[in-house]
């Protein structure tokens, strides 16, 4: 679910984008010069990418958060990646769109390496407590 105050900007972007295409469309009607037809044309584009970019940079912006949590409830403190984990936590609300990705690859990457270690650990300590008894 996306939040109000997103939505709300997207809707007012896309209203915009909206009304620079009808002008496009009217613009051609009265046959305007294709240069003025051209501007309104790269404005309702960039408008539209805008909106995209606010659209992605929250999805993958919750998407890295909640994997974050996950990782960081999964490492005991003191796992190969504590200190990785730990910088993106601090540094996540900093990162810029472009970086969501990465980080999402490297967060997903430390989550694999978690579930080894703790599946490891896990089977030992069963190992042993089996043996033991």
């Amino acid at each position: 679910m996306l939040n109000k105050e997103l939505t709300g900007d997207l809707k007012t972007r896309l209203a915009t984008v909206k009304g620079q295409i009808d002008a496009i469309i009217k613009m051609l009607d009265e046959e305007t010069d294709p240069e003025k037809v051209l501007v309104q044309f790269k404005a309702a584009d960039k408008g539209l990418q805008k909106a995209h970019y606010l659209l992605l940079d929250d999805v993958f912006r919750k998407s890295l958060a909640l994997k974050l949590v996950q990782v960081m409830n999964a490492c005991p403190g003191n796992c190969q990646d504590a200190e990785k984990i730990e910088y993106m936590k601090q540094q996540f609300p900093m990162f810029e769109f472009d970086q969501l990705t990465s980080q999402m690859k490297e967060i997903n990457a430390i989550d694999k390496r978690l579930e080894k270690h703790n599946k490891n650990i896990s089977e030992k300590d069963f190992d042993n407590n089996h043996s033991a008894g």
